[in-house]
């Protein structure tokens, strides 16, 4: 929080300049118009007038210091007024080659209404200091690799910003050997002085660090430019550029990036600016025209606006974070190549500290369709086929312990068979419609029908829902996925034939009426299972080395149409209790359930508000109680081992990376929840289609 301390010093030094000049014209001017009108008294020799003229005085030397702080304010206005004229912002400035930009418009203002959040107290709050001081060595180690690329530490830019601050990631496809850069755009205005110690200091550690540098002149300006030390094994030379003016400082991680930024702040720009680009242009304007009306009604900050190219910015990503498939699938070319690729660009801006909603976001993804009629994409990106319906209310068979809840309208059968073109190019052979007719006639398979007798007879409606259970443990978390069903008894039929011929699957005789199946994973796996929950984790190798199965133990069933519910539901879990639990609730109504929480009522209040009328999904989350069982397994150490299928798969993924070496987080030092729980708020978001992609909506209550 050293940006907010800072930034307050800031203003409370001009305002204390500005007061004291202000008192000082007004004495001064006081004394000069009381003495003429001491003069004047004294002539008539009438004590009353005497006074009369005093007062007259008086009230003369404050409307003429009135006006002199007027003045000087003008001057003062008009100067600023001068200097704004003069600034080109930092998006101008950006080539048309840029993937993926953040934009805080004013950093100061930024910093003292993050304050104000919950995320700003919770850091500030003293049972945290303890952890907060030990993750600083962390942090700082961590970021270094960000940090060192372009030379300046995030607390260089708390000291020395007045105005906006802007980070990019630029494309340069053609340099095979580093085929982005980043950099970050400041205005300092009025803080040189602060500048000049800072990247004094900046210089130090580099040279510190190893780094030689050298400086290069470009129209006019002196261009630091640092050649890193490199790391054992590093092959590759890193470069650091930096130059400033009384304006503004620009780093980079290449020395081009800079010469071309002084270009464009010279009006000879190689290219057509970012801020000129038709895609930028649209998602700007629909993320803030989006949320112009709920910030200013709230009272909220605008504080943070950032746009992507998705795949672009992904491919820097993979380089940034040293992803490396080996001869696995290219993911994000195999997307691309399957018309995914119709998402253009993505975007959004950001309020804090409202009077009722701590965090707001409106964004917006551009995907204009490229195929016509209702499909509106072609090949696989058919598959984004969400159906916007009126806004609904949580079902009353959610339970109450719930931690969130999501609801999707996703056109099953069509993106079921959109996804045909893809899973073929993965595999790299035409196996989907033989795999779907192995499933309807292989003898000893459970020859069900996918294509007449499942997928017509789902809905569009999908629900997913989390929750954990008390004491903390690793196999806390749950979930359980519900589809609304059109035809009960076609769905029945199809999980009781998949079931008996899958050997680890029982039938439990725990609630008349419905048939619900577990299956407990055993030493022999089976093929649905495997199908379902194993992977080949897209090598396609000849020899597949395969990982284990997410889930040791779920359950399935059709869930009749109850008091709760006015459909059947296809019920799956990943603990069979929350299923039992679940598909009772659905047959018999309680009002205890998840929409008649308060903080449930508000997010859902707050959601209307925001206009959430016709949505594709939507989601409510209670912080506090979905974090409880991670925030504890973190304390203890043993998040890590958790049984979730989010941390089996990120496991799966550290393994494979970095041999599944964690990071120590120190995080017994953390406090126990009930400490910090006031600072964990409900929240909501939803996706609403239009003609030309997605709007999103995303907050958090005070």
């Amino acid at each position: 929080m050293s940006c907010l301390i800072g930034n307050q010093t800031r203003m409370d030094r001009t305002t204390g300049v500005a007061h004291t000049f202000c008192t000082a014209v007004l004495i001064l001017m006081g004394i000069v118009l009381f003495g003429v009108g001491s003069e004047q008294s004294l002539a008539a020799q009438d004590e009353v007038d005497a006074g009369q003229a005093a007062d007259n005085a008086g009230q003369a030397a404050a409307n003429a210091g009135q006006a002199a702080a007027n003045a000087g304010q003008a001057a003062a206005n008009a100067g600023q007024a001068a200097a704004n004229a003069g600034y080109v912002d930092a998006i101008s400035l950006l080539p048309d080659t840029t993937a993926g930009v953040m934009r805080i418009p004013n950093l100061p203002e930024f910093c003292d209404a993050w304050k104000k959040t919950h995320i700003g107290m919770l850091i500030d709050e003293p049972s945290m200091q303890p952890f907060i001081e030990a993750q600083r060595t962390r942090a700082e180690n961590y970021l270094d690799s960000i940090d060192s690329s372009i030379g300046l530490r995030p607390q260089d830019l708390y000291d020395i910003a007045s105005g906006e601050v802007v980070a990019a990631w630029l494309s340069f496809e053609k340099d095979k050997r580093r085929p982005y850069s980043a950099c970050v755009i400041a205005d300092i205005r009025g803080l040189k002085a602060k500048a000049d110690k800072a990247l004094d200091q900046v210089d130090k550690d580099l040279k510190a660090g190893g780094a030689t540098r050298a400086d290069v002149t470009h129209l006019g300006h002196t261009v630091r430019v640092y050649t890193t030390k490199p790391k054992p094994g590093q092959l590759k030379i890193d470069e650091i550029a930096i130059t400033y003016d009384e304006t503004r400082v620009i780093a980079a991680d290449r020395q081009r990036v800079v010469t071309d930024l002084l270009d464009a702040i010279a009006g000879n720009m190689s290219s057509e600016p970012l801020s000129d680009l038709p895609d930028y242009k649209v998602v700007r304007k629909r993320s803030d025209d989006a949320i112009a009306d709920a910030a200013k009604q709230q009272e909220a900050v605008v504080s943070l606006e950032w746009f992507a190219r998705p795949f672009s910015m992904g491919r820097i990503l993979r380089q940034v974070f040293e992803v490396d498939r080996g001869n696995q699938v290219d993911i994000l070319k195999l997307l691309q190549g399957q018309g995914f690729d119709a998402i253009k660009a993505v975007g959004g801006t950001a309020a804090v500290a409202g009077k009722e909603i701590d965090f707001l976001h409106r964004g917006f993804v551009l995907a204009p369709p490229t195929a016509r009629g209702e499909q509106r994409y072609e090949l696989a990106a058919r598959m984004l086929q969400l159906a916007d319906v009126p806004m609904q209310a949580v079902p009353g068979w959610v339970h109450a312990d719930v931690g969130s809840f999501n609801r999707i309208h996703w056109k099953l059968e069509e993106a079921f068979w959109a996804s045909e073109t893809l899973i073929n190019e993965a595999f790299g052979d035409d196996i989907f419609r033989p795999m779907i007719e192995g499933i309807r006639d292989d003898e000893e398979g459970p020859q069900i029908d996918i294509a007449k007798d499942v997928l017509p007879n789902l809905d569009d409606q999908v629900i997913l829902l989390t929750d954990n259970t008390l004491p903390a443990a690793i196999d806390s978390e749950r979930m359980l996925v519900a589809i609304r069903v059109k035809d009960g008894a076609a769905i029945k039929k199809a999980i009781r034939q998949a079931m008996e011929v899958e050997p680890d699957a029982s039938e439990m005789d725990v609630l008349p009426g419905v048939e619900i199946w577990r299956v407990q994973r055993g030493e022999g796996e089976d093929d649905f299972e495997k199908d379902l929950f194993g992977g080949d984790d897209f090598s396609f190798d000849e020899e597949i080395d395969e990982a284990p199965p997410l889930l040791d133990h779920w359950a399935i069933a059709l869930v009749e149409k109850g008091s709760c519910s006015d459909a059947p539901y296809l019920v799956f879990s990943s603990h069979p209790d929350l299923l039992v639990q679940t598909a009772k609730r659905i047959q018999q109504c309680s009002e205890d359930g998840f929409s008649e929480l308060e903080e449930v009522k508000r997010v859902a209040a707050a959601m209307k508000d925001l206009g959430a009328d016709k949505v594709a999904y939507d989601r409510l989350v209670r912080l506090k109680h979905t974090l409880r069982v991670k925030y504890e397994l973190l304390r203890q150490g043993q998040l890590k081992d958790s049984d979730s299928v989010l941390f089996k798969l990120l496991r799966r993924i550290d393994e494979e990376e970095d041999g599944g070496q964690p990071d120590p987080l120190n995080a017994s030092k953390l406090p126990p929840l009930k400490e910090i729980e006031q600072h964990l708020p409900e929240g909501g978001s939803y996706i609403e289609t239009t003609e030309d992609g997605w709007m999103m909506s995303g907050f958090f209550l005070k």
